[in-house]
């Protein structure tokens, strides 16, 4: 591809002539020295009508259409590096928006590789279009607008329920780590569901298949979860008014864990793990079937969500600053030790 010479004004007037007499794609490509898959793309791409062109081959204006369409590539970075435009795509195809990609290449390099703008730019361009591209960007969720507070709300059945507004503000800040947000995913078919807990400061998200939304099985679900972890990184968690959290206080008297419980109709005030469902959303729809995907399919999509580069985080990945706190934890632990006796 690197010796690829494009077809030159000369060549393409022996090409029209050619097949004006009815030679056959082969027999063009052989006096032209060229492939016969170029003869093809040459007569396909330049023959198309448009709303100013009534369509056929013209050496001429195919000519004129080539330098044009060379022009535009040649001010894409991605038209030009082959490398960095595969790499962009894969980052790309695994969910990753072009800022993320933009500024992972950045903190891993020291300088600016490419800009968002940049990818953004060559993906709606019309040649990167008829790759598909465009359908790799993450989709914005069409907004509702908030929805009038119909019918009642499960609060009342929630015993022992703190509202949000008694969490100390320090959680607000996301500077102070082992605070949590706690939702259940749900899917179209009966009995589907996905338990999902998301880190207020380091946005580690980690999730479990349920077999149902029954409070019971998600509470032992979440007590043998977070009793895997440090108490400094399990101080509370937050959730929305779902009776599957009503076994809330075994974490409170087991784990010593603060539970907390937004407002009725009142999802944003945990926004950081809506977020997160959202973007698991691209992976896992509604309609998904997960009895279809395997349990290493579902930790992958897991963990390429916390080793996705985030914005808030100065492109570091969730994993990679959970993993910061667990080591700063450790040394802390450590240094408390008296020194031993030799």
């Amino acid at each position: 591809m690197e010796n690829y010479q494009h077809l030159s004004l000369s060549e393409r007037i022996e090409l029209y002539r050619l097949h004006k007499e009815g030679h056959s794609m082969r027999a063009i490509a052989t006096v032209l020295g060229r492939s016969a898959s170029t003869i093809s793309r040459e007569l396909r791409r330049n023959s198309e009508p448009t709303k100013v062109w009534r369509g056929g081959y013209e050496p001429a204006r195919a000519q004129s259409v080539s330098e044009r369409r060379r022009h535009w590539d040649a001010r894409f970075k991605l038209a030009r590096d082959a490398t960095l435009r595969a790499y962009v795509h894969s980052r790309l195809s695994a969910g990753w928006s072009p800022a993320e990609i933009a500024g992972q290449l950045k903190a891993q390099t020291g300088h600016c590789v490419i800009s968002h703008e940049s990818i953004y730019r060559f993906v709606y361009h019309r040649s990167a279009q008829k790759d598909y591209w465009h359908r790799l960007l993450p989709r914005r969720k069409s907004r509702r607008g908030r929805l009038g507070m119909r019918g009642g709300s499960p609060v009342q059945h929630i015993q022992g329920r703190v509202p949000i507004h008694a969490r100390p503000r320090e959680v607000d800040t996301r500077r102070t780590v082992g605070h949590w947000e706690g939702d259940l995913m749900l899917f179209s078919r009966y009995g589907q569901a996905v338990l999902v807990s998301h880190e207020r400061s380091s946005r580690l998200l980690l999730a479990h298949r349920q077999p149902n939304k029954a409070a019971d099985p998600v509470a032992r679900k979440l007590l043998r979860q977070f009793a895997a972890l440090p108490a400094r990184l399990r101080r509370s968690i937050t959730f929305d008014n779902g009776t599957e959290f009503s076994h809330h206080h075994r974490l409170t008297r087991t784990l010593n864990m603060a539970t907390y419980f937004c407002d009725p109709h009142a999802p944003w005030q945990k926004g950081g793990i809506e977020n997160a469902i959202g973007r698991m959303r691209r992976r896992l729809p509604r309609k998904t079937d997960l009895a279809t995907l395997r349990p290493h399919e579902f930790d992958q999509l897991i963990a390429g969500y916390n080793h996705t580069p985030r914005k808030c985080l100065n492109y570091k990945t969730p994993a990679a600053v959970f993993c910061e706190q667990l080591k700063v934890l450790h040394f802390k632990r450590e240094c408390t030790f008296p020194p031993a006796r030799e």
